[in-house]
């Protein structure tokens, strides 16, 4: 597998940074509430940490990114586990008809082009999101852009409640609550 797409790159500017274990997604992985029974999905999951916890944990992952190479290594890393779930290539810049329990991010604020369409996104997906921080220059575009609530759960771990939500607004809500 290639690691570097001349097209993709000239279509796109990709680059593969889902190849590299982030310490966002450590720090995610090792903050993650009771989520057995719940929805989750990950965006941008690159190698899929916390979606692979998450799933450990008995939550019904969708893990997702738009580099099919990170799908393809965390379906084969997910099975070699004896661990489901369903690892889609999505890209959160286009229009979502799914609904979640709760969404994971670590670490996904790297570009500028990033910080709007994630605003959107998380205003849809879910009641609740967990977002990785790493210091990235855009995380704090994004905080200024978010019009929900904010909660620091630890250094660089934030949980969001879209505007007019509290919690997962399901019978879920104690659990992301407690994210």
């Amino acid at each position: 597998m290639d690691l570097i797409d001349e097209e993709a790159f000239a279509q796109d500017e990709f680059l593969p940074y889902w190849a590299e274990l982030w310490p966002a997604a450590h720090a995610l992985a090792a903050a993650l509430p009771d989520v057995a029974g719940l929805r989750v999905v990950e965006l941008g999951c690159g190698l899929g940490l916390p979606s692979l916890v998450a799933a450990a944990h008995g939550a019904r992952v969708t893990a997702t990114d738009w580099a099919a190479g990170a799908i393809e290594l965390l379906r084969e890393n997910a099975a070699r586990n004896g661990l489901e779930l369903t690892a889609e290539r999505r890209d959160w810049r286009e229009q979502w008809d799914e609904a979640f329990d709760l969404v994971l991010a670590a670490d996904v604020l790297y570009e500028r082009r990033n910080v709007e369409p994630l605003v959107e996104r998380l205003s849809t997906l879910a009641g609740a999101s967990l977002l990785g921080f790493a210091g990235r220059p855009y995380e704090q575009a994004f905080l200024r852009l978010w019009a929900g609530d904010v909660d620091t759960v630890a250094d660089r771990l934030v949980r969001l409640t879209p505007p007019g939500q509290r919690g997962c607004g399901r019978d879920h809500e104690r659990k992301a609550d407690d994210a």
